[in-house]
């Protein structure tokens, strides 16, 4: 069920006409950049963006410059895991993983996700209840489950923000024990608390 809905989400998404998708793209950015938790937050997980998901380079030296702390994953494919590094220009980013860009940074500048405010996450499909289907590498789910339950110890809750177009909106997304929900989802119409 999940194959299958993911792939009628993304054909959804990639059929969005490109001036179209422009317009989107600028809506998502406007709601994101206003909302208190991004204002207040001194660090941030971005991630960015690929095929058809909505842009988010453009954002990188927009948070950079706004004096906020800026980290990406690297995705590391053969232990199916994400691993996470500041930048501070956008020029030290690389082509990885799928050619995705990511840090091409030194070991010193590797992150842990307890020293992050807010994580902005990518993802195919979601529902109002802030359920996520991702692209089935189960990276993300990983990533937050093992720092929750680290995290919960300590009472600190990371929110999680996913940026989509309102055609990723599904009426109901399947989910398993280990899949992590997102806190807000930001669409180009509308703001979604979960």
């Amino acid at each position: 069920m999940k194959k299958r809905l993911r792939a009628e989400l993304l054909k959804k998404r990639d059929f969005i006409p490109p001036e179209q998708k422009v317009l989107k793209e600028a809506e998502i950015k406007k709601s994101l950049f206003a909302l208190d938790a991004f204002k207040k937050a001194n660090s941030l997980l971005l991630y960015v963006s690929f095929r058809s998901e909505a842009d988010t380079t453009g954002y990188l030296d927009d948070v950079i410059k706004l004096g906020k702390k800026l980290i990406l994953p690297v995705v590391d494919s053969r232990h199916r895991e994400l691993k996470l590094y500041e930048i501070r220009d956008t020029s030290e980013l690389v082509p990885g993983y799928m050619g995705i860009y990511e840090p091409g940074v030194g070991e010193d500048r590797r992150a842990d996700l307890k020293d992050i405010d807010l994580v902005i996450i990518p993802g195919v499909g979601f529902d109002i209840k802030g359920n996520r289907l991702g692209y089935g590498g189960g990276c993300y789910d990983r990533l937050l489950s093992f720092e929750s339950g680290r995290l919960a110890k300590a009472d600190h809750h990371i929110m999680t923000i996913a940026l989509a177009f309102e055609e990723q909106i599904s009426e109901e997304i399947p989910t398993e024990s280990h899949d992590i929900k997102v806190d807000i989802i930001i669409t180009d119409k509308r703001l979604i608390h979960c």
